[in-house]
């Protein structure tokens, strides 16, 4: 088996695990997963009869997912493309909200596979009051979050590559924003249109970039809280900043109108104040102007 098989292969079974799925692998026993031909479903699920907020909660493995606005009238619109038949997704919709999953990759020994894995996802999602729950495993994620109404969001996965942005305001005032992650490459650009009044953000080791730019429409209060990793805080030259910092840490880097007060660094400027604590076992902190 070729090494970058394998490594899709443990990102499915990470993903599966995360999503709160089980595996019985019997050893030493193996099988054949065939991959087969490509297969691209409609998605396509209406707005329930419910009122706001919706609870919307995606649960993906390995492969590709790509969130986006949708102009129409759906809660739900798009594409599922994939190679592996149990990887058809499921959805479900009950008293609780809407639920979209990947459906389970079912082993009961080692797997070889057969041909190149294919899972994408293209979701557009309705400008309708939502809290957003994403679990997933190590894939690739590409969020277009502007112009939604989320009420709270919340993200977990593994190790993972992932390009957040909110490139217009958030249609509603969020609760909280919580991401948690492994040893991944994260960036979030304009955080400030999200309209979160708390964000918290853990992960492991890794390379992280937080961008503080757009509207920010009210005080906010960030934690973050990671490993040995390389973490870049970006926020604009003109909005009032303090980051606070607790544990140990290797370095801290500044540029701009960053001002340094002993474990403290200030930004003057107007309007309201972005509070950020960070702790960080060891690695390298950047905090600089856009």
């Amino acid at each position: 088996m070729k090494w970058t098989t394998m490594v899709v292969i443990l990102s499915m079974l990470l993903a599966v695990t995360l999503s709160g799925c089980g595996i019985n692998i019997e050893l030493p026993f193996k099988t054949e997963t065939k991959t087969g031909p490509t297969v691209t479903e409609i998605i396509q699920v209406p707005i329930p009869d419910y009122p706001p907020p919706l609870d919307l909660n995606l649960s993906f493995g390995g492969g590709k997912m790509t969130l986006l606005p949708n102009p129409g009238a759906d809660l739900l619109s798009g594409t599922a493309a994939y190679n592996i038949a149990d990887f058809k997704p499921e959805i479900t919709v009950d008293e609780t909200g809407v639920t979209f999953k990947q459906g389970n990759l079912k082993l009961n020994a080692i797997p070889t596979i057969s041909g190149s894995i294919k899972n994408e996802w293209n979701i557009a999602i309705a400008s309708y009051p939502i809290e957003l729950a994403i679990k997933a495993g190590g894939y690739s994620g590409d969020y277009e979050f502007g112009g939604l109404s989320l009420t709270d969001l919340h993200i977990s996965d593994g190790a993972a590559t992932v390009k957040l942005k909110f490139s217009t305001p958030n249609a509603v005032a969020m609760n909280s924003f919580r991401y948690e992650t492994g040893a991944s490459n994260i960036t979030m650009e304009k955080l400030a249109n999200a309209n979160f009044q708390t964000m918290i953000f853990q992960s492991g080791a890794g390379n992280y970039s937080l961008d503080f730019s757009g509207i920010l429409q009210r005080d906010t209060s960030v934690f973050i809280e990671t490993g040995l990793s390389r973490l870049v805080i970006s926020v604009p030259e003109g909005v009032q900043a303090e980051v606070n910092f607790e544990g140990p840490l290797s370095k801290v880097l500044t540029s701009g109108s960053w001002q340094e007060s002993g474990n403290e660094y200030i930004q003057e400027g107007q309007g309201p104040k972005l509070t950020i604590t960070i702790e960080t076992k060891a690695g390298t902190v950047t905090l600089q102007n856009p």
